[in-house]
């Protein structure tokens, strides 16, 4: 008993002490906040990802497929829902490629309004050209897939070159997309009493942007989208 009354006023002065510092500790409620960092995602972005191939396959794989511009025509009315058809053709060489190209509306798949041929060169790494050919008895093509032997009844000395209407495109290596387009109104275009035609293109694995317009001996737009270019989606 005598020792607990000599512990008591150090056990009081404990307590004394400990309450004057709960008193004066901080209410978390009171501290000023930290914001936590953000977290990052570790994901790699896709245009980062490594690509075991060349820029010039890969120009091929991008422009090869089926694409709609259907969700562009459902999002604004001034455009047309049309469907893109591009299929390669032929045998290709370590700098060039040939495509069949097949456009229509999408209302009336079997009744397109341009058929093309697109022989792709290789200029260098990161710069490549596209020529445009026309083809005889283009209907007898109409919605031909790739490897129909209908292809074969042709030949490079059978089609016939659009000059000046070459589109020269471009590789960025950051946006992974192709650009470029044709010269300025070096392509003849007698459409709607126009002069000539331009065409502005972006390609990208996911989708590609055509921007053809029409101009008179005036530089005034005769045809073609206003606003931008047609947006088509990949669906193959």
């Amino acid at each position: 008993m005598e020792k607990i009354k000599y512990l008591l006023p150090f056990i009081l002065l404990s307590l004394t002490f400990a309450c004057k510092q709960k008193k004066n500790a901080v209410d978390p409620s009171d501290a000023p906040q930290v914001n936590a960092p953000a977290e990052t995602s570790t994901e790699i972005p896709p245009y980062l990802k490594e690509r075991n191939m060349s820029n010039f396959q890969f120009l091929k794989m991008c422009m090869s497929g089926f694409f709609s511009s259907e969700l562009q025509s459902k999002n604004d009315s001034a455009y047309y829902d049309i469907s893109l058809h591009m299929i390669p053709i032929w045998k290709d060489s370590e700098n060039v490629f040939f495509l069949y190209v097949e456009q229509a509306m999408a209302s009336s798949p079997n009744e397109p309004y341009r058929q093309r041929i697109y022989k792709v060169v290789k200029e260098n790494d990161n710069a490549f050209t596209s020529y445009i050919y026309t083809i005889p008895e283009e209907k007898t093509f109409i919605g031909k897939k790739a490897g129909d032997p209908i292809f074969n009844t042709i030949s490079q000395e059978d089609i016939i070159e659009k000059p000046g209407c070459e589109v020269r495109l471009s590789f960025d290596p950051v946006t992974q997309t192709f650009q470029g387009g044709t010269g300025e109104c070096t392509c003849p275009s007698d459409r709607n009493n126009a002069k000539c035609a331009t065409s502005k293109v972006s390609i990208s694995e996911e989708k590609m942007i055509s921007w053809d317009q029409g101009w008179d001996n005036k530089g005034k737009q005769v045809w073609g989208a206003t606003k931008g270019g047609y947006i088509f989606i990949r669906q193959l």
